[in-house]
C-alpha cells in the first residue's frame, strides 16, 4: 500500500492480508448464530465470534494498522456484518462519526451520546476520527453483485461533512466498488464517505470491521476494551 496514495483517496484494498483457515473459523461460527443472520450484524464480535480476535491480531492486519498509524495502533470497535437474503439492507452516504468508550464523561467537543448493545458511544471531535484508520476484513469473496463497500476517494479530507456537502460530492466525485476476494483487506479512514447496495443472489457477504486508534482521549474518556 503507498501510503502518500492512502491519504490522498483515503482508502486502500489488500488482496491475501488473513489466512484462508482463519477465514473459515469465523464462517462456522457465524453460521450457528442464528442472529447475525437476523440483524444483519453482531457488536462485540471479538467475544462472541469465533476467530475474529485470531484475525484481530494477525499480523497481517496488525501490520496495515501499523503502517497507518504506528505501532501503537490497537483494535477499539469491532462489528462482523453478514448480508444474506433474510438479512440485506442498502446504505447511502456517510461517514462512520462514533466512537465506543468505557463510559460517559461530559467532556467539551463530545457529543452526543447513545448506548448501542450495552456500550456507550460518542461523537467526537473530528480530529479524532482523522487519527483513526478502519479495516474491513472480507470473510467471503465480495463481487459487485454481493453489495460492496463503495467509497468517494478524497472525500474524507474536510471534516464532519453536512448533508448537501454530501449530496454535491456524490454528484461531483466518482464511486469507486471494493471488490475483493476472501481475505483481502479494505483500509479506509473514517471520515470517506462511504455507501453499499443491497446483495444479490443467496451469497453471504460477512465482513469484519475493525477500528484502530493510536492516541488516548481527552477529558479522562476511555476507549472501550475491544
Amino acid at each position: 500500500m503507498d501510503k502518500s496514495t492512502f491519504e490522498t483517496d483515503g482508502y486502500a484494498i489488500i488482496d491475501g492480508a488473513v489466512e484462508p483457515g482463519l477465514l473459515e473459523v469465523v464462517r462456522v461460527s457465524t453460521n450457528t448464530i442464528n442472529r447475525i443472520r437476523r440483524r444483519g450484524g453482531v457488536r462485540n464480535p471479538l467475544i462472541t465470534v469465533g476467530g475474529a480476535r485470531a484475525i484481530a491480531a494477525w499480523d497481517g492486519v496488525i501490520d496495515i494498522a501499523a503502517f497507518v498509524l504506528g505501532n501503537r495502533a490497537k483494535v477499539v470497535r469491532a462489528i462482523l456484518f453478514d448480508k444474506t437474503p433474510g438479512a440485506n439492507w442498502h446504505l447511502g452516504w456517510h461517514q462512520d462519526v462514533t466512537i465506543a468508550v468505557e463510559r460517559r464523561i461530559e467532556t467539551p467537543g463530545f457529543g452526543p451520546w447513545s448506548v448501542k448493545a450495552g456500550v456507550v458511544h460518542v461523537r467526537p471531535p473530528a480530529e479524532v476520527l482523522e487519527q483513526m484508520v478502519t479495516l474491513r476484513v472480507h470473510i467471503d469473496d465480495c463481487p459487485l453483485e454481493n453489495g460492496p463497500l463503495m467509497v468517494l476517494p478524497g472525500s474524507h479530507r474536510h471534516g464532519y461533512l453536512t448533508g448537501d456537502q454530501k449530496a454535491a460530492m456524490a454528484c461531483d466525485l466518482d464511486a469507486v466498488s471494493c471488490v475483493g476476494k476472501a481475505g483481502s483487506v479494505v483500509v479506509l479512514r473514517p471520515l470517506l464517505l462511504h455507501a453499499s447496495g443491497r446483495a444479490e443472489g443467496n451469497l453471504h457477504r460477512r465482513v469484519l470491521h475493525l477500528e484502530f486508534a493510536a492516541e488516548e482521549l481527552a477529558g479522562g474518556i476511555s476507549w472501550v476494551r475491544a
